[in-house]
């Protein structure tokens, strides 16, 4: 592995850190449910770039979450934060509509 695809691993784990941080503080302080799903987004982001770091250092195998040749925990990781993130704009969207 080279030096550039070690720093960015490392910017990914910082930048995704900080933001599951942030994201958990937020969570703290609301009950909105739109917010919590936006929260919980973060940090299967931030679960995502673990994965994948941890796979690319070696520690988790290719191997792990195969089914049938399919990388069902790489694609779940990959797509969680956004099926969340989708999810809490349909709620925002659905509450200005009802109003």
């Amino acid at each position: 592995m080279n030096p550039g695809d070690i720093a960015f691993l490392v910017s990914r784990l910082v930048v995704m850190a900080a933001a599951a941080f942030l994201a958990i503080l937020v969570w703290s302080r609301t009950r909105d449910i739109a917010w919590m799903l936006v929260v919980i987004g973060t940090v299967a982001g931030y679960t995502d770039v673990l994965f994948s770091t941890l796979t690319r250092f070696g520690i988790v195998p290719e191997s792990a979450g195969m089914v049938a040749g399919i990388p069902l925990a790489a694609i779940a990781f990959a797509n969680l934060p956004y099926i969340f993130y989708s999810t809490a704009f349909l709620i925002m969207i659905a509450r200005k509509r009802l109003r």
